[in-house]
């Protein structure tokens, strides 16, 4: 497994057999990313670095209703991480998951 011994340990599911604990994180991960709108959102994030729910709208075409709905489930996924500016609220890839899929399926 790439990375150093220091950052999320997730083993790969090709190197070795997932104990119950990451099978069950990975699941969680991968199933809030089982959404083609959630991933959408997600490479917004990943491009802009942060983003305004108001500011989702569009590229995603959906109401911001919708939009709360999905970064929830990322949310509570660990997926992204919110920061309340004023009355919006700024998403941004939660830095403590970033890289735990890719390392989990070998990339």
């Amino acid at each position: 497994m790439e990375g150093s011994p220091d950052e999320t340990c997730v083993a790969t599911v090709v190197e070795v057999p997932l104990d119950e604990a990451e099978a069950v994180r990975l699941a969680r991960l991968l199933g809030a990313l089982a959404d083609p709108v959630r991933l959408r959102l997600l490479s917004i994030l990943n491009e802009r670095g942060a983003a305004c729910s108001c500011d989702l709208e569009v590229p995603l075409g959906r109401s911001q209703p919708t939009i709360s709905h999905h970064t929830k489930v990322l949310a509570e996924a660990g997926v992204v991480v919110a920061e309340r500016r004023g009355r919006w609220t700024w998403w941004s890839i939660n830095p403590e998951s970033s890289g735990i899929v890719k390392r989990a399926l070998g990339a």
